[in-house]
């Protein structure tokens, strides 16, 4: 059993039997073959995936540098006039500012009540297996089919106003999706509701890590609930904190079908987001060139800030 254990880099690094004092050690190599062998199943995936993905993305991004109606055989070169007409277009900065308050929202309030999810169905409560089920099914619904339930729901004559209306709240009654000052929350609430069993499912995961033993000894050292979240918990919790902030974030910048069918973008331009406006100008508005500009905008904004969090989340668990 010690013989096993033996790392093979120790192996290498010991001297062969019966080498003394002032003898060659022989250290033994790994044959080339060897070396080579993980690129053999690398090299062919990452020519599949360069053919695919990037080498059609690279050929389409270049259209972002013309006015090409994404009809005719004809375009015109422009430079970087597409990204200076992006950021002088109020529809263009209003989407901007549209997608990252979704992002904000959902990454926040979706992974704050995750969390506290996660927390209520860890404990030894019978009915925990099928809580969990119930909490998890609305992230197997499509998003489409999310969008149109909801979009009956929040109707004017939909069976939230009906509802508010037979418990004695009728003041409180709304036109949710045609009011510009709350629509676009009702969308954040709407992609919360679909997609906080998610982030539950992962915060569960990390959950069940957290050595029990520990968790023992600090209840008998007198450590309140909080306390032991946030020095015992918290710490363990940290790779699913940063799958889960990650996921909502880049899930949040690019989210499409919710809004377009709850709204398409109205009342207005009220909640209009990146996507959205990139389908509107690609192919209604015959505008590819300006649209491609949007895709590689919101491309570079979820590479920002989806690397930036990541990193901020490393030197926190560094840290801690």
């Amino acid at each position: 059993m010690v013989r096993n254990a033996v790392t093979p880099a120790v192996e290498a690094a010991a001297p062969a039997e019966g080498a003394g004092p002032g003898r060659t050690r022989q250290v033994r190599r790994r044959p080339s073959h060897a070396r080579r062998a993980p690129w053999f199943f690398v090299v062919p995936a990452a020519l599949f995936y360069a053919f695919i993905v990037l080498w059609p993305s690279l050929q389409g991004a270049r259209y972002a540098f013309t006015n090409w109606d994404g009809l005719s055989r004809a375009s015109e070169f422009v430079g970087v006039d597409q990204f200076v007409r992006l950021f002088d277009d109020p529809a263009a900065t209003g989407a901007i500012w549209h997608t990252l308050l979704i992002a904000a929202g959902v990454t926040i309030i979706q992974n704050l009540i995750g969390l506290l999810l996660a927390l209520g169905v860890h404990t030894r409560i019978k009915s925990r297996n099928v809580l969990r089920v119930l909490l998890f099914a609305p992230a197997i619904i499509t998003p489409v089919a999310t969008g149109y339930l909801w979009q009956y729901l929040l109707a004017p004559d939909g069976a939230v106003n009906g509802l508010l209306e037979l418990v004695g709240l009728g003041a409180w009654r709304q036109n949710w999706l045609g009011d510009p000052a709350i629509a676009l929350w009702c969308i954040v609430g709407v992609v919360v509701w679909q997609f906080a069993g998610y982030s539950m499912v992962i915060f569960l995961a990390g959950l069940q890590g957290v050595p029990e033993a520990v968790l023992e000894a600090s209840t008998i050292d007198g450590a309140g609930r909080f306390r032991r979240f946030w020095h015992i918990i918290r710490p363990e919790l940290a790779p699913a904190i940063t799958i889960n902030l990650m996921l909502s974030i880049i899930g949040g910048l690019k989210l499409f079908d919710q809004v377009w069918v709850m709204t398409q973008g109205g009342p207005g331009n009220a909640t209009d987001t990146m996507s959205t406006l990139i389908y509107k100008n690609a192919f209604q508005f015959n505008d590819f060139g300006y649209g491609v500009a949007m895709a590689l905008v919101l491309t570079l904004f979820v590479a920002v800030l989806s690397g930036a969090q990541y990193k901020a989340l490393g030197r926190q668990k560094g840290a801690s």
